[in-house]
């Protein structure tokens, strides 16, 4: 069950198209899992569409005297709605387009929102791979990360945010088990320690390579950047 989900305020920037390629692709991967955040994207998107029509056209609607409203009082409002929608166009159905990848010989599915972007090479480090997806945002990097059963990313924190958004398997960190759907956004100051039991396949974004913070694994920093 997903227990996950984006802030109002980054829904509200999703449907104002504000947000950045790499965040609106993670929360529309979320909602095509989540029918909680699907509603609520869907009423405020509605709000949002009738605002935009009323700032748009309500002015054309102002009466300033008698003619005016004689002129109003003799339109065909249904006319108008039914000449606005009637088209003669038969409205096709698309198949939607199922594109697969592939790590350490197991194929996932990918959510149809990445499908038409295109995605790099692979680069694995133990039980970790990562291939890039290739949206050029500088320096924000967005990626597909899997863990193979009993792998973990080292305890660590970013310089700047983190998003995962889980499309397949489970882990677990110090605050938690993560399912397929859940969206989880930390902060640069978040530590965290994420192992897969069985396997997992995110989509991460983040704009700041990880720092890692204990031990030994504070040798691996320099490479950092190649894991997300």
């Amino acid at each position: 069950m997903i227990k996950h989900h984006p802030k109002f305020e980054l829904i509200q920037a999703f449907v104002n198209g504000e947000l950045p390629a790499s965040l609106s692709a993670g929360i529309a991967i979320h909602i095509d899992m989540c029918p909680k955040c699907k509603k609520s994207i869907a009423l405020l998107t509605e709000q949002v569409a009738e605002q935009s029509f009323k700032e748009a056209f309500l002015d054309k609607f102002i009466v300033e005297d008698n003619e005016d409203l004689e002129t109003i009082a003799n339109l065909d409002f249904d006319e108008m709605i039914a000449d606005i929608t009637d088209s003669d166009e038969i409205d096709s159905v698309v198949t939607p387009v199922v594109k697969t990848v592939e790590f350490n010989k197991a194929a996932y599915t990918l959510p149809t929102v990445l499908n038409n972007i295109a995605i790099g090479n692979t680069t694995s480090v133990g039980k970790l791979s990562r291939a890039r997806l290739q949206l050029d945002e500088n320096e924000v990097h967005s990626s597909l990360l899997h863990i193979q059963p009993g792998g973990g990313v080292p305890q660590h924190t970013h310089n700047g945010y983190e998003l995962t958004v889980l499309l397949d398997g489970s882990f677990h960190d110090e605050d938690g088990e993560y399912v397929k759907g859940d969206f989880i956004m930390v902060e640069g100051n978040h530590k965290h320690h994420p192992i897969s039991t069985n396997g997992c396949l995110c989509y991460t974004v983040a704009n700041g390579a990880l720092h890692f913070t204990q031990g030994i694994n504070k040798l691996l920093n320099p490479i950092a950047t190649f894991i997300y």
